[in-house]
């Protein structure tokens, strides 16, 4: 996308069938081929996606899952993107390790509960999904994310908001830049971010 936000909040969420059936036929729509959105269009060289602190509830070595719904109740989410470099190349087989606070705002720090990672396939899409989370106390809704390229490259650590939030204007870490594009979809909404990474 030329000369736009680089963190695509303004290319058209053409969301994957695969993730409106997950949110409405969520039994069958992982067992289908993921049907997911184009490639966006980008001339020269996009800004890489900013990064952010992890927080204080990082637990390493997540089981390997794309999809947290069964961990609890609540709104469903699922989020589709792809990983890019900054000339907009897809990287495929990029590392996603996502996490974040069940409905109730907790995190659990003892198991794996919303937590988990995924990689891209090769064309550098993913989809992930999850519950929306819940508030705690002096945050903004949001999600946890580590993305890496490949095994030499260097890992991005950054946060998804979610638009519209009341908390985003109280919130000192809030980043418009890391908004995600979200519209309702029949049980629950469907979200999309595209990663850039800087190598």
């Amino acid at each position: 996308m030329s000369q736009q936000s680089p963190d695509r909040r303004n290319v058209i969420s053409l969301l994957s069938a695969a993730g409106l059936a997950a949110l409405s036929q969520p039994e069958h729509a992982l067992a289908q081929e993921a049907e997911r959105p184009l490639t966006p269009a980008c001339e020269g060289r996009a800004t890489a996606t900013p990064r952010q602190t992890e927080g204080p509830y990082f637990t390493p070595s997540s089981p390997q899952r794309a999809d947290l719904r069964s961990d609890g109740d609540g709104t469903l989410l699922v989020l589709s993107g792809f990983v890019l470099t900054r000339q907009c190349r897809p990287i495929p087989g990029a590392l996603l390790d996502f996490w974040h606070a069940d409905p109730s705002g907790q995190y659990d720090n003892r198991g794996f509960r919303f937590r988990g990672h995924l990689f891209a396939d090769q064309q550098g899409r993913y989809q992930f999904i999850t519950r929306t989370p819940g508030l705690y106390t002096g945050r903004t809704r949001h999600l946890h994310v580590k993305v890496r390229g490949g095994a030499q490259s260097p890992v991005l650590t950054t946060q998804l908001y979610f638009p519209d939030d009341p908390g985003n204007r109280r919130d000192g870490l809030f980043d418009q830049k890391l908004l995600m594009t979200l519209r309702p979809a029949e049980g629950g909404q469907l979200g999309r971010f595209d990663f850039v990474l800087a190598a």
